[in-house]
């Protein structure tokens, strides 16, 4: 095993619109379809389907929606472990789609936020055997830390910090090797760890060497601020630590047809997770081509875990 992913596995119930519905308004849907997310069970899938063997530290309730989800685990070849909580549901989320690819969610994360620090320690067999290990903010931020922690010295700990948290603090970021956040969540971690104040949409258009400068004022030894159809902009402490030579800079994104934007982030996370455990010598530079390729792809497809493409897909199209 060479990723370990700890986080959240949400049942998505996905309604596609023409347009989203003004407050009070009631619209026609134009098709419905159901199937496995969560951002952790994501960014497995997508780790998995690159090629890395892949593990899951996870929770469920007891009930249907539990059944699928380790069918599903199983299904992809990842060797998953459940904290089974019987007093709370698994988790589920609602996602409108319109007609431009944009997404409205709504999310219970129901057995998510019981994920115990005490249940992810007692993974450690994992957690001996990774190369990286990859967290997000899904879950009770108690896990989070302990599966940070728990990283044995070597590994890369690659945090994405999403959904945005409001725990969530400077000695958290601080730790991470790699921290992934998109526009709203490195603006809100600006605001929170650093005391700056930034609108999201600003934030594609920042100079270089300014974007850089508030990066390094996060902690994080290495930044990726992901920006969408603007591609990606990296910041380094470091960057021989990742055999880059330059201490920041961009890439753009992949032109592709976007049908569903739901799930890019976690699919470019755990892209990325697998570039980085199965090419540890390997420029970042390159292993976030690969990730953005990935994610890209992903959008083409509706769904999250299901769009999630396989590292063949992403030859074939990209080469």
């Amino acid at each position: 095993m060479t990723v370990l992913v700890v986080g959240s596995y949400n049942q998505d119930h996905v309604w596609r619109i023409d347009r989203f519905p003004q407050p009070g308004e009631t619209r026609r849907g134009l098709g419905f379809s159901t199937g496995p997310g969560g951002k952790g069970f994501n960014q497995a899938v997508a780790s998995a389907r690159q090629q890395a063997p892949t593990a899951f530290i996870g929770a469920l309730g007891e009930d249907a929606l539990a059944r699928i989800a380790r069918e599903l685990a199983a299904a992809e070849g990842l060797d998953a472990r459940w904290q089974v909580c019987t007093d709370t549901s698994t988790g589920s989320c609602g996602i409108v789609v319109d007609a431009q690819g944009q997404n409205q969610i709504v999310l219970d994360l129901a057995a998510n936020e019981r994920l115990s620090p005490e249940f992810v320690a007692a993974q450690q067999d994992l957690f001996d055997k990774a190369r990286v290990v990859l967290v997000q903010m899904e879950t009770g931020l108690a896990a989070v830390r302990a599966a940070l922690a728990a990283a044995p010295a070597g590994c890369v700990r690659m945090l994405n910090p999403a959904p945005v948290h409001a725990d969530a603090d400077a000695a958290l970021i601080a730790v991470a090797d790699l921290a992934t956040p998109n526009e709203t969540e490195f603006a809100d971690l600006l605001a929170r760890c650093a005391g700056v104040t930034i609108t999201a949409e600003t934030i594609a258009a920042i100079g270089n060497a300014e974007l850089h400068a508030l990066c390094r004022r996060l902690g994080a030894a290495s930044i990726v601020v992901t920006l969408g159809s603007r591609g990606c902009f990296v910041s380094h402490a470091d960057p021989t630590r990742w055999h880059d030579t330059e201490t920041h800079y961009r890439l753009p994104a992949e032109n592709v047809q976007v049908r569903d934007t739901t799930g890019a982030g976690d699919a470019f996370n755990g892209a990325l997770a697998a570039q980085l455990a199965r090419f540890p010598a390997q420029p970042l530079r390159d292993g976030l081509i690969q990730a953005g390729r990935a994610a890209a792809l992903s959008t083409e497809r509706a769904g999250a875990a299901v769009a999630m493409p396989t590292l063949a897909e992403v030859r074939a199209r990209f080469g």
